[in-house]
């Protein structure tokens, strides 16, 4: 699933420190939309922020200027060591068999963002697949996973079936959870680790900006547990 990258969108990651952005990435914040039920059902986009050929972001999560970093990950004494498994998506992913479609799972990737589990959830879907509604569902709901997750795969052509995105980076809100999200990648920005070391590059990532996932520099949902707000 390894895909090209623009050589000028990365994140860097600085050793106990902020996220360093470069190559003029677009940033906005999007708000998870809930139906009456309050399940996670639509993308709302959010504040727009002035666009910056390169910018630093927040990472410990205690910055008072978020979502840009102020220097507070120094006071703070924060430890940022990556803890992630670096082994390609693939080689983490279960597979689950549909009749037309199938399904990768990640589950260490999830981000909780919910939208897995409206109309039955996605791990029931996939067995539905050969109906149109079922279908349907399954790979809305695959592709509005932000962590990249949950992955809908065509039997037929052997491929994934991603959203189109173009490089930005997106600072997700989850009003139905009271809580400030993660750093949502998309369109496939490169993450480099602080020793150099390159992930795989992916079309969804999200990274934590909470300072607490216990799978950094992923998120692991840890935002909700703690109540994070981004103040900034």
């Amino acid at each position: 699933m390894k895909e090209e990258s623009p050589s000028a969108a990365k994140v860097r990651i600085a050793k106990n420190g902020p996220y360093l952005v470069e190559g003029s990435l677009p940033l906005a914040k999007e708000i998870i939309g809930t139906d009456a039920h309050g399940q996670s059902v639509k993308w709302v986009e959010g504040k727009q922020y002035p666009l910056q050929e390169a910018y630093h972001l927040c990472r410990c999560g205690q910055s008072g200027n978020k979502p840009y970093c102020d220097g507070t990950h120094a006071k703070v004494h924060f430890d940022g060591t990556e803890t992630a498994s670096r082994e390609p998506y693939l080689a983490q992913a279960t597979v689950i068999e549909g009749p037309t479609m199938s399904l990768t799972d990640a589950e260490s990737l999830c981000a909780f963002g919910r939208f897995c589990d409206p109309h039955g959830r996605v791990w029931n879907l996939v067995g539905r697949t050969d109906h149109p509604e079922a279908r349907t569902h399954f790979v809305r709901e695959t592709c509005d996973c932000p962590a990249g997750r949950l992955v809908a795969w065509d039997n037929a052509t052997r491929q994934p079936v991603e959203p189109m995105f173009k490089p930005s980076i997106r600072l997700i809100e989850d009003p139905a959870k009271n809580c400030s999200g993660p750093i949502w990648l998309r369109g496939g920005v490169q993450v480099v680790g602080t020793d150099g070391f390159e992930y795989e590059v992916r079309n969804r990532v999200t990274l934590c900006r909470c300072g607490e996932s216990q799978n950094k520099p992923f998120c692991d949902g840890t935002h909700a547990g703690i109540g994070f707000q981004d103040e900034g």
